[in-house]
């Protein structure tokens, strides 16, 4: 599975498409096979959306994103965990443990809370 981070810094963003950059993780069998840092290619409608999905991403983790924006990245089947923050490094060691828990998103957008989006722990852990 392939998971894209909002980053700053070391960090999390608190908003996903306004991110500096994103970390992107290749995990298979609990165990990072791949990462790397990218700069964030623009912050437009539906384009990140379509982005990550031509790389094959399958779950986005950040501070917080828009209910568009997440009805986007649901339409890809791409799973959206909005409310994390702390230390990229801290985040990955919770989902490769199947503890990564989202919550209520961290930017002014609504976090998709009755839009479909109930769920916000990463279903695919650990593939």
């Amino acid at each position: 599975m392939k998971i894209a981070i909002s980053t700053d810094g070391d960090f999390v963003s608190p908003h996903f498409g306004r991110c500096p950059n994103f970390t992107i993780v290749e995990v298979d069998n609990s165990k990072i096979i791949s990462r790397e840092v990218i700069a964030n290619p623009g912050h437009h409608p539906g384009f990140l959306p379509e982005f990550f999905d031509n790389m094959g991403v399958s779950c986005i983790i950040a501070g917080g994103a828009g209910t568009r924006a997440q009805a986007l990245f649901a339409e890809k089947q791409i799973q959206v965990i909005v409310g994390v923050s702390g230390r990229v490094d801290d985040v990955l060691e919770k989902l490769l443990k199947g503890e990564l828990k989202g919550g209520e998103s961290l930017c002014s957008h609504d976090a998709g809370k009755g839009h479909g989006m109930e769920k916000n722990e990463c279903e695919h852990h650990g593939k």
